[in-house]
C-alpha cells in the first residue's frame, strides 16, 4: 500500500521460451535512500504458478533506490533441462541436454522510486536474455 511519502513494488516473471509463467523463481527486495547508501535487503519472496510475487514487503519511507535480484539459475537447471530432453526425443539427433541452462544465474534490476507510486516491474526471462520494463 502506498502513502505520500512511501512507494511500493510489485514484479512478476514471463518465461518467453515457453510463453508461460516463470513459477518458483525466489525474488529478493533491496532498498536504499540514496545513490550512496547502503542496500538493505527487506525480504525474499517466491513466485507463485502465475509467475508473480503477492508478498513484498512495503518500502521504508526515504527510499529512493530499489533492487530486485531474481534467482534464476535453480529454475533454468529444472526447466531447460525438461524443455532439451522434450526436443531431443523429437529430434533424433539433438545434443544432450546441458547441466545447467542459466546463463544468467541471477538478474538484478535497480531502479529509482517516487513516493506515492506505485511501481510494477515485469521481468521477460529466457535462458540467454531478458528483458524488462515499468508496467501498470
Amino acid at each position: 500500500m502506498s502513502t505520500e511519502t512511501t512507494a511500493s513494488v510489485s514484479t512478476h516473471i514471463l518465461d518467453t521460451s515457453v510463453g508461460r509463467p516463470a513459477a518458483s523463481v525466489v525474488v529478493s527486495l533491496s532498498a536504499r535512500g540514496g545513490g550512496r547508501e547502503p542496500w538493505v535487503v527487506l525480504g525474499r519472496s517466491a513466485t507463485d504458478a502465475d509467475g508473480r510475487c503477492k508478498d513484498l514487503p512495503a518500502l521504508p519511507e526515504g527510499t529512493t533506490h530499489v533492487r530486485l535480484d531474481f534467482e534464476t539459475e535453480a529454475y533454468f537447471h529444472t526447466h531447460t533441462h525438461t524443455h532439451t530432453q522434450k526436443q531431443a526425443e523429437a529430434q533424433q539427433d539433438a545434443p544432450a541436454p546441458r547441466d545447467s541452462g542459466a546463463f544468467f544465474p541471477e538478474v538484478a534490476i535497480t531502479f529509482a522510486v517516487t513516493p506515492g507510486e506505485h511501481f510494477h516491474v515485469p521481468l521477460l526471462l529466457n535462458p540467454f536474455g531478458y528483458s524488462v520494463y515499468r508496467g501498470s
